[in-house]
């Protein structure tokens, strides 16, 4: 019954495509701040919304406090990832949430470190200075 259309609930879309992707054989790319990759998963080019595993290797950090244009949620698989101001520190099974605007950051991966990260619109309001590259920001 492949042909068989379902009315979608509420406020879903009319059609929504299902997506598969074997995130194991993707390559990470690596982001313009050293020791960052990802592999993104998912993006709604008209939201901004996201959904990537991201890499910290060993000693790499975001370097300043900054804030989000929209909601971020973490889910560590792996490492050891620190938010160095306030000491919350993913560890894996750890799910983090950071609200649209809340100041947070610099951080460190005390080891490799694999997320989870998830935006619900636009990663920030303007790219970071820490970025050269405008892929990585968005």
């Amino acid at each position: 019954m492949a042909d068989q259309k379902t009315e979608a609930p509420g406020d879903m879309p009319a059609r929504l495509d299902e997506i598969l992707i074997q995130a194991g054989s993707m390559e990470w790319r690596p982001k313009s701040l050293a020791g960052v990759h990802e592999k993104m998963l998912f993006r709604d080019e008209t939201t901004g919304a996201s959904v990537a595993l991201i890499k910290f290797d060993k000693g790499a950090s975001i370097p300043k406090p900054h804030a989000h244009a929209s909601n971020q949620s973490m889910y560590c698989l792996s490492g050891k990832y620190e938010y160095t101001s306030t000491g919350i520190t993913l560890v894996p099974g750890s799910f983090y949430c950071n609200p649209k605007g809340n100041v947070h950051g610099p951080t460190l991966a005390h080891e490799e470190t694999i997320v989870l990260e998830v935006y619900d619109g636009p990663h920030y309001p303007v790219m970071p200075d820490w970025y050269t590259d405008e892929r990585d920001a968005h």
